[in-house]
């Protein structure tokens, strides 16, 4: 089984199709972040550059019925898994 091209991992990435950030060639693959030396499952969004990573704040939601983010500042790794 051959593997394609993956295309580069930007410094800055969404998962929210709504945002400027968002990039779906890159969602064809499975893509993990670590934040701090840990791995972790629910990023929203990370900046690499900026060293911050946002993450759902438990079950709250804002006005318009989205998850409510929290931005937690470290060192941030993005790799394909």
């Amino acid at each position: 089984m051959t593997e394609t091209a993956r295309p580069e991992l930007p410094d800055h990435l969404s998962v929210d199709p709504r945002s400027p950030h968002h990039v779906a060639a890159i969602f064809e693959h499975e893509i993990g972040i670590r934040f701090n030396g840990k791995d972790r499952m629910d990023v929203e969004e990370y900046c690499i550059s900026e060293g911050w990573i946002k993450v759902p704040a438990g079950r709250t939601l804002d006005r318009k019925g989205q998850p409510l983010m929290i931005k937690l500042k470290g060192k941030v790794e993005a790799y394909y898994k």
